[in-house]
């Protein structure tokens, strides 16, 4: 008598690396573009709304609008940046802020699910828009020259010292600044949404695709698991906003100082 063998049930395949190599939606633009257009459009119409009718007391919008520039101008530019320089870099600094907030909570938001800085190619890009913000600040107020002498150059040390440092800080202020501010944004959101993907899809695995029992008992579990991860995320979204927009209001302020 032939037997015939069966072939086992395929096990859970955890998300990896090629969960965030959308697709393109259509033609090249892929998922991540479209929330990068519908961040801009969100924030352009919260603040042109905010703004259109002020009013010595504000509505909810505006109130909102004129709270969100506060925390930005008070808790961010002027301690970070001081002197009488940040108030021109507010409204850059607050568009930052808005704009990567609103791009990682898409993260958590149903049916896009999907934080635009978890691709990595998108806080390069914005990591050196503010490379060239803080250089181009420096540059206009040392002079090319002056510039590089304040980020290279360690005043009061002896030059013995110098020998060694002025490597150390030419690699620290001018080529690794760009690249440690993306890959901190970059890491936490890849992470949160690997995370919130294995308990999700994990749970889903036990409920419906998993043959033993036990694994269905315990699915609620995984579930119940995701959306802890969904506060926490929430959390780690705005922190991670908050600490790009400081670490950014810093590298300006240094640039802006007379002494390193």
């Amino acid at each position: 008598m032939t037997t015939t063998a069966t072939a086992p049930a395929p096990g859970f395949e955890a998300p990896g690396v090629e969960d965030f190599q959308l697709p393109p939606v259509f033609g090249p633009v892929t998922k991540p573009v479209l929330e990068l257009v519908l961040a801009a459009v969100i924030i352009a119409a919260f603040f042109l709304v905010a703004v259109r009718k002020p009013a010595l007391v504000p509505g909810k919008t505006q109130f909102l609008g004129e709270a969100f520039h506060g925390l930005v101008r008070n808790t961010i530019a002027r301690d970070m940046i001081g002197g009488r320089d940040f108030v021109k870099y507010v409204p850059f600094l607050t568009a930052l802020f808005a704009f990567i907030l609103v791009n990682n909570l898409f993260g958590i938001i149903p049916f896009i699910q999907f934080p635009t800085f978890s691709h990595p190619s998108v806080p390069y890009a914005l990591a050196a828009l503010v490379y060239v913000v803080f250089t181009y600040a420096g540059i206009r107020k040392h002079g090319f020259g002056g510039y590089v002498r304040l980020s290279t150059w360690p005043p009061d040390v002896p030059w013995w010292v110098r020998i060694i440092l002025t490597p150390i800080e030419f690699l620290s202020n001018l080529v690794l600044r760009p690249v440690t501010l993306s890959l901190r944004l970059f890491g936490n959101m890849f992470a949160g949404h690997l995370l919130l993907l294995l308990f999700v899809l994990g749970g889903e695995y036990m409920l419906l695709e998993a043959g033993d029992w036990q694994l269905k008992v315990l699915s609620p579990f995984a579930f119940l698991m995701a959306i802890v991860f969904t506060f926490f995320e929430a959390f780690v979204q705005v922190i991670q906003a908050y600490i790009f927009v400081m670490l950014t209001a810093s590298y300006i302020g240094t640039v802006l100082a007379d002494d390193h």
